[in-house]
């Protein structure tokens, strides 16, 4: 009797298509993953529904676009169905384990569908006071006091102290004796796979959906020194990381300023990417070791990418659709099958979890916006196809409910051009990705009307498609959600008072 196939998920923060090298790139960040992409469907231009993280993973395990529930739903709906529900009522055993972004937790519904859910976040690693740039309470703070009120007088001398305090900071900081590892926020690949692995050595016969959501390569960038050393750059020291990120934090510092940082930002960045690859290498060897490499359906992709100055902005907020945000890699191994580099067309990430359900024979849920397109991807085909991608413009905190409350920002892509829809402007503009793929050149209006005109078609279809009949129902869920968190939040902070109140 064949073993029905398991599915393993992996999903990189800020992971971008052009810093993986089986898509390319020359820096060797991806060894492991560059070997198994020999044996496996790689997706050229695989595209996220939305950006960054909190508009992009809807798409991805609920195969529904950001914004169908309502531009103020922020995650997952209490009840609607996930890759992981599906999965689930179909007998697979369901596990999480992620690198605690606070966007994927259970607050906002992603625990939908998993027997096992472990976010493992921030405060469950072991604190690093040494890491903190604070001043102890002397008389230097009181004189640094005395300063500040003084030079804010005036731009230029508020300027000057803004520097020279940031200095002050650093120089504090590097007295201190520091790690890697005690200046990350979040925990490192390692430990996350290190909890997979033990998951997987207990599970037996039964086949399992698990996912891991990595966050090495997002900022603040502070990677293991063997990943450093893996890239030939054993030479950068955690205080030089924490001043080059100190430095690339900065506000209002001007793009040639930053400049000066951006290749030291982006080398480890890119060894981020290399320890998530080396513990991939360690997730698949258990794999192996526990007989389910061979049964076992496996894919990898990144939830929106990252930019480095490229278009003056830094890190992933939602201020625009560039291809360095939405163009992530993807990589599906299924075994039996040799794989191949498939078609250059926009496969958007709304059809992954239908995909890869259809590849494990398990029907999808009617809710899934998304279709399956294993048929031709088993063929090393792909039909023209065209992604959208959405967000609301700016939303830097969704947590802060007013912040979703603004304007969409849209993009449609196909092959070779790419419309991006401001709504909070009404404009649109286009580019020419095949002769222009840094969008730095916006085609005149009058250029391409045909392709302008289909893509714009394409926009509003997506705008105006009437909602599923489940939705009104989903929205109502996640809203009473919202309220219940906020009801539950307002009472523990008054719960203190109520205690004096009854006290006094």
């Amino acid at each position: 009797m064949t073993r029905q196939r398991s599915l393993v998920l992996v999903t990189v923060d800020c992971l971008r298509a052009d810093h993986v090298g089986f898509l390319g790139y020359p820096r060797p960040t991806t060894p492991f993953l560059d070997t198994l992409a020999l044996h496996s469907y790689v997706f050229p231009s695989a595209i996220v529904a939305g950006a960054p993280t909190y508009f992009s993973f809807p798409a991805i395990l609920a195969s529904r676009f950001p914004l169908a529930l309502g531009r103020d739903v922020l995650g997952i709906a209490p009840t609607e169905p996930t890759l992981a529900s599906a999965l689930q009522a179909c007998g697979w055993t369901t596990a999480a384990f992620l690198a605690g972004n606070p966007y994927l937790s259970q607050r906002c519904g992603y625990d939908e569908g998993f027997d096992t859910f472990r976010d493992i976040l921030a405060e469950d690693l072991p604190c690093d006071s040494t890491s903190s740039e604070g001043e102890m309470d002397t008389h230097f703070t009181r004189l640094n006091r005395f300063l500040e009120r003084n030079a804010r007088r005036n731009e230029r001398t508020a300027a000057g102290y803004e520097e020279l305090y940031f200095l002050y900071c650093q120089w504090l900081a590097s007295r201190r004796q520091e790690t890697m590892e005690g200046l990350r926020p979040y925990p490192a690949a390692d430990t996350i796979v290190d909890q997979a692995s033990s998951w997987i050595s207990s599970q037996g016969d039964q086949p399992f959906f698990l996912w891991l959501h990595l966050m090495d390569p997002h900022h603040p960038y502070y990677p293991p020194e063997e990943a450093l050393a893996a890239i030939g750059r054993a030479d950068i020291s955690p205080s030089r990381a924490r001043f080059w990120n100190a430095s690339w934090s900065r506000g209002h510092i001007n793009c040639k300023r930053l400049q000066r940082y951006r290749d030291e930002i982006v080398t480890l960045y890119d060894a981020g990417i290399q320890w998530a690859d080396t513990q991939i290498s360690r997730l698949i060897r258990t794999l192996q070791h526990s007989c389910r490499w061979d049964d076992t359906v496996f894919a990898v992709t990144g939830d929106h990418g990252e930019e480095f100055l490229e278009h003056g902005r830094r890190f992933h907020a939602p201020e625009d659709l560039a291809d360095e945000l939405i163009h992530v890699p993807l990589l599906l191994r299924v075994p039996g099958m040799n794989g191949t580099i498939l078609p250059n067309e926009p496969f958007s990430l709304i059809h992954l979890a239908p995909t890869l359900l259809d590849v494990l024979d398990v029907p999808s849920p009617t809710t899934f916006r998304g279709a399956s397109y294993w048929p031709d991807i088993s063929k090393g085909q792909l039909p023209k196809l065209t992604a959208v991608t959405e967000c609301i413009e700016g939303c830097n905190n969704p947590l802060q409910r007013s912040n979703r409350l603004g304007q969409r920002l849209l993009s449609v892509r196909d092959a070779s051009y790419k419309v991006l829809v401001r709504f909070g402007n009404s404009t649109d503009i286009m580019f020419d990705l095949k002769n222009d793929p840094g969008e730095y050149c916006p085609l005149p209006r009058d250029a391409k009307p045909a392709e302008r005109a289909q893509l714009l078609r394409v926009a509003r279809e997506h705008v105006t498609s009437p909602p599923q009949a489940s939705d009104p129902e989903f929205r109502l869920r996640a809203c009473l959600r919202e309220f219940c968190q906020q009801l539950s939040f307002r009472r523990n902070a008054a719960e203190p008072l109520l205690g004096e109140i009854q006290v006094h």
